[in-house]
């Protein structure tokens, strides 16, 4: 009786297999989204049985890496792997975009920094060139008005000793009159 019931146990347990399969093929063809949980589900056996099968186990892990679901002529088959891929790129570009998007937010900042510091006025002048070149040019004719000013009290010295040079001489001749 003992094999009779191991017998039965094996067949129990091969036809609890062969659906367990049957639920990965029909899950592949129709699309469904394949895990343990749904497999065990639709195959009628409990999760347990699958993890104490780990042959079942690794074909439930490697229908969910495969494309699944009927063909299209839209584009390629979708795998975990490659949606994985396409979730790596998306991350990197995000990343890519966010330290973009701060360039651009300080940028932005300095920019409107300097125009608010230019409307309150206390900022430098948008023309300064203009204005150095004016400061330039002033330079020069107050280098050169100096040197015109020494010349005439130069020319004023000399007028007034030669002036007092002539009343010197006159009050001399008057007093000897």
């Amino acid at each position: 009786m003992s094999t009779a019931m191991t017998d039965g146990r094996r067949a129990d347990s091969e036809r609890r297999r062969q659906r367990v399969k049957s639920a990965i093929v029909q899950a592949t063809r129709t699309g469904t989204a394949i895990s343990v949980s749904g497999i065990a589900r639709q195959a009628g056996v409990d999760r347990t049985f699958l993890y104490r099968h780990r042959d079942l186990l690794a074909l439930i892990h490697a229908a969910e890496r495969e494309p699944h679901g009927p063909r299209s002529s839209a584009g390629p088959p979708v795998s975990l792997a490659s949606l994985q891929a396409d979730l790596a790129n998306c991350q990197a570009r995000n990343t890519r975009l966010v330290a973009q998007v701060r360039r651009f937010e300080r940028c932005l900042a300095e920019l409107m920094g300097e125009q608010a510091w230019r409307d309150s006025g206390l900022g430098a002048p948008v023309d300064v060139e203009e204005l150095q070149r004016r400061i330039v040019s002033l330079e020069e004719m107050n280098t050169e008005l100096t040197a015109r000013l020494e010349e005439r009290d130069a020319e004023l010295e000399a007028a007034r000793a030669a002036n007092r040079e002539l009343t010197r001489a006159v009050n001399q001749r008057g007093a000897a009159l």
